[in-house]
Protein backbone atom coordinates (compact mmCIF):
# COMPACT_ATOMS: atom_id res chain seq x y z
CA UNK A 1 0.00 0.00 0.00
CA UNK A 2 1.37 3.44 -0.85
CA UNK A 3 2.68 6.05 1.67
CA UNK A 4 -0.13 8.02 3.32
CA UNK A 5 0.77 10.79 5.31
CA UNK A 6 -0.83 12.61 8.50
CA UNK A 7 -1.24 16.19 8.78
CA UNK A 8 1.71 16.85 10.31
CA UNK A 9 3.75 15.00 8.30
CA UNK A 10 2.72 17.06 5.07
CA UNK A 11 2.81 19.77 6.82
CA UNK A 12 6.43 18.88 7.43
CA UNK A 13 7.40 17.46 3.74
CA UNK A 14 5.56 20.64 2.06
CA UNK A 15 6.59 23.17 4.40
CA UNK A 16 3.35 24.08 5.17
CA UNK A 17 1.28 24.58 8.49
CA UNK A 18 -1.51 22.46 9.50
CA UNK A 19 -3.60 25.50 8.87
CA UNK A 20 -2.78 26.21 5.80
CA UNK A 21 -2.92 22.50 4.76
CA UNK A 22 -6.53 22.97 6.50
CA UNK A 23 -7.59 26.41 4.83
CA UNK A 24 -6.68 24.57 1.19
CA UNK A 25 -8.95 22.09 1.72
CA UNK A 26 -11.53 24.26 3.11
CA UNK A 27 -11.66 26.95 0.09
CA UNK A 28 -11.27 24.14 -2.32
CA UNK A 29 -7.95 24.64 -3.21
CA UNK A 30 -6.93 20.74 -2.12
CA UNK A 31 -10.03 18.44 -2.92
CA UNK A 32 -11.45 16.42 0.26
CA UNK A 33 -8.05 14.25 1.92
CA UNK A 34 -9.04 10.93 2.76
CA UNK A 35 -9.60 10.17 6.19
CA UNK A 36 -7.87 6.97 8.09
CA UNK A 37 -10.55 4.88 10.31
CA UNK A 38 -9.61 7.37 13.34
CA UNK A 39 -10.73 9.91 11.51
CA UNK A 40 -8.24 11.96 10.67
CA UNK A 41 -6.62 13.21 7.02
CA UNK A 42 -4.45 10.35 5.23
CA UNK A 43 -2.85 12.32 2.14
CA UNK A 44 -1.56 10.79 -1.15
CA UNK A 45 1.50 10.98 -2.91
CA UNK A 46 -0.49 12.59 -5.62
CA UNK A 47 -1.35 15.47 -2.94
CA UNK A 48 1.90 15.48 -2.11
CA UNK A 49 2.07 16.43 -5.81
CA UNK A 50 -0.58 18.50 -6.02
CA UNK A 51 0.34 20.93 -3.17
CA UNK A 52 4.20 21.30 -4.49
CA UNK A 53 2.38 22.47 -8.06
CA UNK A 54 -0.22 24.83 -5.80
CA UNK A 55 3.65 26.27 -3.75
CA UNK A 56 5.01 27.06 -7.73
CA UNK A 57 2.00 29.09 -8.31
CA UNK A 58 1.85 30.72 -5.19
CA UNK A 59 5.66 31.33 -5.45
CA UNK A 60 4.97 32.93 -8.90
CA UNK A 61 2.53 35.25 -7.71
CA UNK A 62 -0.70 33.67 -9.26
CA UNK A 63 -3.52 34.68 -7.46
CA UNK A 64 -5.70 32.43 -4.95
CA UNK A 65 -8.89 33.08 -7.35
CA UNK A 66 -7.01 31.66 -10.58
CA UNK A 67 -5.28 28.69 -8.47
CA UNK A 68 -8.77 27.74 -7.35
CA UNK A 69 -9.98 28.02 -11.31
CA UNK A 70 -7.69 26.11 -12.17
CA UNK A 71 -8.03 23.65 -9.03
CA UNK A 72 -11.74 23.37 -10.21
CA UNK A 73 -11.42 22.60 -13.81
CA UNK A 74 -8.62 20.13 -12.98
CA UNK A 75 -11.95 18.32 -11.35
CA UNK A 76 -13.02 18.16 -14.17
CA UNK A 77 -10.78 15.82 -16.00
CA UNK A 78 -9.84 16.12 -19.18
CA UNK A 79 -12.26 17.91 -20.80
CA UNK A 80 -10.70 21.23 -19.18
CA UNK A 81 -7.23 21.15 -20.21
CA UNK A 82 -7.26 24.07 -22.78
CA UNK A 83 -8.78 26.20 -20.32
CA UNK A 84 -5.89 25.14 -17.74
CA UNK A 85 -3.30 25.59 -20.43
CA UNK A 86 -4.65 29.10 -21.29
CA UNK A 87 -4.52 30.52 -17.94
CA UNK A 88 -1.19 28.48 -17.26
CA UNK A 89 0.16 30.83 -20.52
CA UNK A 90 -1.46 33.94 -19.25
CA UNK A 91 0.47 33.52 -16.14
CA UNK A 92 3.17 33.12 -17.46
CA UNK A 93 4.03 36.27 -19.64
CA UNK A 94 2.80 37.74 -16.05
CA UNK A 95 5.53 35.89 -14.49
CA UNK A 96 8.34 36.53 -17.87
CA UNK A 97 7.05 40.29 -17.33
CA UNK A 98 7.88 40.36 -13.27
CA UNK A 99 11.09 38.33 -14.24
CA UNK A 100 12.45 41.27 -16.53
CA UNK A 101 11.26 43.91 -13.93
CA UNK A 102 13.41 42.10 -11.52
CA UNK A 103 16.51 41.97 -13.89
CA UNK A 104 16.32 45.93 -14.05
CA UNK A 105 16.31 46.39 -10.47
CA UNK A 106 19.27 43.62 -9.89
CA UNK A 107 21.16 45.71 -12.56
CA UNK A 108 20.44 48.72 -10.56
CA UNK A 109 21.27 47.64 -7.15
CA UNK A 110 24.25 45.78 -9.23
CA UNK A 111 25.99 49.83 -9.89
CA UNK A 112 25.04 51.13 -7.13
CA UNK A 113 26.95 48.52 -5.04
CA UNK A 114 29.27 49.23 -7.27
CA UNK A 115 29.19 52.67 -6.74
CA UNK A 116 29.47 52.41 -3.26
CA UNK A 117 32.46 50.10 -3.14
CA UNK A 118 34.16 52.54 -5.12
CA UNK A 119 33.78 55.31 -2.79
CA UNK A 120 34.87 52.84 -0.08
CA UNK A 121 37.77 52.36 -1.70
CA UNK A 122 38.64 55.81 -2.36
CA UNK A 123 37.90 57.05 1.43
CA UNK A 124 40.06 54.45 2.95
CA UNK A 125 43.16 55.18 0.10
CA UNK A 126 46.75 56.11 1.45
CA UNK A 127 46.92 59.92 1.84
CA UNK A 128 50.10 62.18 0.80
CA UNK A 129 51.95 63.83 3.48
CA UNK A 130 49.83 67.14 3.66
CA UNK A 131 46.33 65.01 4.18
CA UNK A 132 44.87 64.79 0.67
CA UNK A 133 43.16 61.51 -0.85
CA UNK A 134 45.67 60.62 -3.63
CA UNK A 135 43.29 59.79 -6.95
CA UNK A 136 39.67 61.25 -8.15
CA UNK A 137 37.70 63.00 -5.86
CA UNK A 138 34.51 61.47 -4.99
CA UNK A 139 31.74 62.22 -7.19
CA UNK A 140 29.24 63.91 -4.67
CA UNK A 141 25.44 62.23 -5.29
CA UNK A 142 22.30 63.73 -4.73
CA UNK A 143 20.14 62.59 -1.65
CA UNK A 144 17.38 61.47 -4.57
CA UNK A 145 19.94 58.82 -5.86
CA UNK A 146 21.60 57.90 -2.39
Amino acid sequence: MAEELTISKMAQRCGLTAHTLRYYERIGLIQSVARGADGHRRYSAQDVDWIAFIKRMKASGMPIKSMLEFADWRRLGTSSIPQRRALLERHTEGVRAHVQELEAALAVLTDKIAFYRASESAMTSPTDEKGKAHGKPLRTRSAKTG
